[in-house]
């Protein structure tokens, strides 16, 4: 019997023809980062991208600690299905922000996976910690602390995933779903062929 399908969003993207590809290859949503970072996108660049997206496909927005009407509204502009929150945003912040709520967090230790599971989200990404840095390091962390993870919402892996160690990670984790963004990248830029690579090994994981 094959095991429950393993949803994917690749992050970080930053044009049309990248993000169509994405999809067709399989992914289930597409991940949009307006904090500050290489892959950062304006409102204005992600519209033009998710208004010409099939259908189905769920547009996410990525933030740290931004102003909470900011979030709204960019939310509104650009039709975002939810939001990623990847600072110290306060569990009294995502109840109120009025949008399906991704909360990242990064783990060091098995201390911030009590945090993850009181926090109030529609789920949880769990990413490596690198001091400084709020995510897209390219690092993984010690997957095997998750098999105690006593989580009430879905929980979405990412940190350091590529085609090479997908597999393993899914065998170890067994997550609702997969971020990546820098594990299908080559010199700062999305590579179609790490995607369906990625993308292929990800279904074969799960067969």
């Amino acid at each position: 019997m094959n095991n429950p399908k393993v949803r994917v969003k690749i992050c970080g993207i930053k044009d049309l023809d990248t993000g169509r590809y994405a999809v067709k290859c399989g992914a289930d949503a597409l991940g949009f980062v307006f904090a500050s970072s290489s892959r950062q996108v304006t409102p204005e660049q992600a519209r033009s991208i998710i208004f010409n997206l099939p259908p189905f496909i769920s547009k996410v927005g990525v933030f740290v600690n931004a102003p909470k009407e900011k979030v709204q509204q960019i939310a509104r502009e650009c039709r975002l299905d939810y939001v990623q929150l990847h600072g110290d945003e306060t569990p009294e912040y995502a109840k109120e922000i009025g949008i399906p709520v991704i909360k990242a967090f990064r783990v060091r230790d098995a201390e911030v996976l009590q945090q993850a599971a009181e926090y109030p989200a529609d789920a949880v990404l769990l990413d490596a910690y690198t001091p400084g840095v709020a995510g897209g390091t390219g690092k993984t962390f010690n997957w095997h602390l998750l098999k105690k993870a006593q989580l009430r919402t879905p929980l979405i892996l990412a940190g350091g995933l590529t085609a090479e160690n997908i597999t393993e990670a899914i065998q170890i984790v067994h997550p609702y779903a997969l971020d990546v963004s820098s594990g299908v990248e080559t010199e700062g830029k999305k590579d179609l062929q790490k995607i369906a690579m990625f993308m292929s090994r990800v279904e074969k994981g799960v067969s």
